[in-house]
C-alpha cells in the first residue's frame, strides 16, 4: 500500500481524499494556490506546498509544480480527484515515467475515452448501443447537409474534443444547418483548439443516466449501478439521484452490462462513470466515459454503503476487485450548493461567508470545504458544497432534502440554496416526471 499521496486537486473533494487516506493510514499532501493558503485541505493535511499563483494555469493545472512538490515531499502516488488534471493523460504519463502512481486509469486509456469520436468507434466495436451519428468528423457542410437529411430531423452537432456543452449546437431543420455548423466549429476552435465535430440524431425527452463502474489491473469489471443526473442547467448537473426514479429491474441489468462491456472494451482500471442518454422509450445510447472520479460519486456510496476513493487506491496499489455487481440499497439525492445567485441567471458570488451553519441528522451527509470566515476565490469552480440525503424512499429522501436545505444557512454570498428549496416542492420533480430539459422552463421564484 502506498506510504504517501499528494492530491492534486483543492476544496472539498481533496478534503474528501484526505479523509479517506487518515481511515487508510497513508500520509497525505495537499497542493495548494496562493488564493486557497486558507483552505481546509492545507489544514488537514499532513504536509502542505504552495505551487503557485491563484489562475489554474499557474497552479492546480501546473504539471512541472506539482511533480515537484511530489518529489520533495516523496509522494509515492499523486490522486488528480476530479477536474484540473484528472483526464490529462499526459499527467498521467508524467507521474509513470517519475516512478509516481497516478491514482486512475493508464494514459491510453484516458485517451481512448477522451476524444468522442474514438470513444465511440470503441463503444461500437464492443456492441454497446450508440446514438446513430455520422460515424467521423464532418469534412464539410455538403456532407452535414446529405447526412442530417438521411437521419432526419432534428440533430446534434457536436466537438469531438468537447465538454461542458461548448462547441454543440442543436438544429431543428435544415434552415439553421449551415449557421449552426459553423457557429460550433468557431467555438470548438476558441475553447479546444480542435474544431472538429461530428453529427448525431438528436434523441428528444432524454434523460441521462450513468452507470458507475470498477476494473482492476487483472482484467476483472463491475457496475456498481445507475446515477440520474437529468436536472443539469446548460449540460452541467444540479441535482443527482440513485436509484433513477424511470430506471426498472430489466433496464437496469441491460445498462449495467453495456457498462461494463463499455469499461471491458478498453481494459479499464480504477473506477470511472460511463454516461447514457435514455430516450423515453427507455433505448439507451452511450454518451462518454469518464475516467474518474465523480462529483456526484458521494450518492452512490450511501445507497450500497461503499468508500469509492478507498476502492480507487486499492486499484491503484494492485489490490483486486471482487467483482461484485450491486444495486441501490436505499434512496439518495445530492444537491450541489454553488456560490452562485439563482435570481440573476446563476451569476457568480465568490467572497466572504460571513456566517455559516450547516445541516445535519439522520439521513443527511455533507462534503464542502467552507467554513464561517472562508473567503470564496473567484478563479474556480463555484461549487462549495454538496448535500446528500438518504432513506428507504424517495419520497423520504426529498423530505429529508426540504428540511437540511432550510437548515443550511450561508450568509455573506449568493447560493443557489433557493433553487433547490423550490426544486423540491416542485410537483414534476417529486412525481418524477423530468427530462434534462427540465430547468429550461423552471421559474426562480
Amino acid at each position: 500500500m502506498f506510504k504517501k499521496i499528494l492530491i492534486a486537486n483543492r476544496g472539498e473533494i481533496a478534503l474528501r481524499i484526505i479523509r479517506t487516506c487518515k481511515e487508510m493510514g497513508i500520509k497525505t499532501v495537499a497542493v495548494y494556490s496562493t488564493a486557497d493558503r486558507d483552505s481546509l485541505h492545507v489544514r488537514f493535511a499532513d504536509e502542505a506546498v504552495c505551487i503557485g499563483k491563484p489562475q489554474s494555469s499557474d497552479s492546480y493545472l501546473n504539471i512541472p509544480h506539482i511533480m515537484a512538490a511530489a518529489e520533495i515531499t516523496n509522494a509515492d502516488a499523486i490522486h488528480p480527484g476530479y477536474g484540473f488534471l484528472a483526464e490529462n493523460a499526459r499527467f498521467a504519463e508524467i507521474c509513470s515515467e517519475h516512478g509516481i502512481k497516478f491514482i486512475g486509469p493508464t494514459a491510453d486509456m484516458i485517451r481512448k475515452m477522451g476524444d468522442k469520436m474514438t470513444a465511440k468507434e470503441t463503444m461500437i466495436a464492443a456492441g454497446v448501443p450508440v446514438i446513430p451519428g455520422s460515424g467521423g468528423l464532418l469534412q464539410s457542410m455538403d456532407e452535414a447537409r446529405k447526412l442530417a437529411k438521411e437521419m432526419t430531423y432534428p440533430i446534434i452537432l457536436k466537438a469531438t474534443a468537447g465538454g461542458g456543452g461548448k462547441g454543440m449546437r442543436v438544429v431543428w431543420e435544415e434552415s439553421e444547418l449551415e449557421n449552426a455548423y459553423n457557429m460550433a466549429k468557431n467555438e470548438a476552435r476558441a475553447a479546444f483548439n480542435n474544431d472538429g465535430i461530428y453529427m448525431e440524431k438528436f434523441v428528444e425527452e432524454p434523460r441521462h443516466i450513468e452507470i458507475q463502474v470498477a476494473g482492476d489491473q487483472y482484467g476483472k469489471v463491475c457496475h456498481l449501478s445507475e446515477r440520474d443526473c437529468s436536472i443539469q442547467r446548460r449540460h452541467q448537473k444540479l441535482v443527482e439521484e440513485s436509484p433513477s426514479p424511470f430506471m426498472t429491474p430489466e433496464l437496469r441489468e441491460k445498462m449495467g452490462e453495456a457498462a461494463i462491456k463499455a469499461a471491458a472494451a478498453i481494459n479499464y482500471e480504477s473506477v470511472g462513470t460511463i454516461e447514457f442518454l435514455v430516450d423515453k422509450h427507455r433505448n439507451f445510447y452511450f454518451m462518454e466515459m469518464n475516467t474518474r472520479i465523480q462529483v456526484e460519486h458521494g450518492v452512490t456510496e450511501e445507497v450500497i454503503n461503499f468508500d469509492l476513493i478507498k476502492e480507487q487506491i486499492k486499484i491503484a496499489a494492485g489490490i483486486p476487485i471482487s467483482g461484485k455487481n450491486y444495486i441501490p440499497q436505499m434512496h439518495a439525492i445530492e444537491c450541489r450548493i454553488n456560490a452562485e445567485d439563482p435570481h440573476n441567471d446563476f451569476r457568480p458570488s465568490p467572497g466572504k461567508i460571513t456566517v455559516l451553519h450547516t445541516p445535519g441528522g439522520h439521513g443527511v451527509r455533507v462534503d464542502s470545504h467552507i467554513y464561517a470566515g472562508y473567503v470564496i476565490p473567484p478563479y474556480y469552480d463555484s461549487m462549495v458544497a454538496k448535500i446528500i440525503t438518504i432513506a428507504q424512499t424517495r419520497e423520504e429522501a426529498i423530505n429529508t432534502m426540504e428540511r437540511a436545505l432550510s437548515e443550511f444557512v450561508i450568509e455573506g454570498v449568493k447560493t443557489t440554496i433557493p433553487f433547490h428549496q423550490q426544486l423540491m416542492r416542485n410537483e414534476d420533480f417529486r412525481q418524477g416526471n423530468f427530462t434534462t430539459k427540465f430547468t429550461e422552463s423552471f421559474k426562480i421564484e
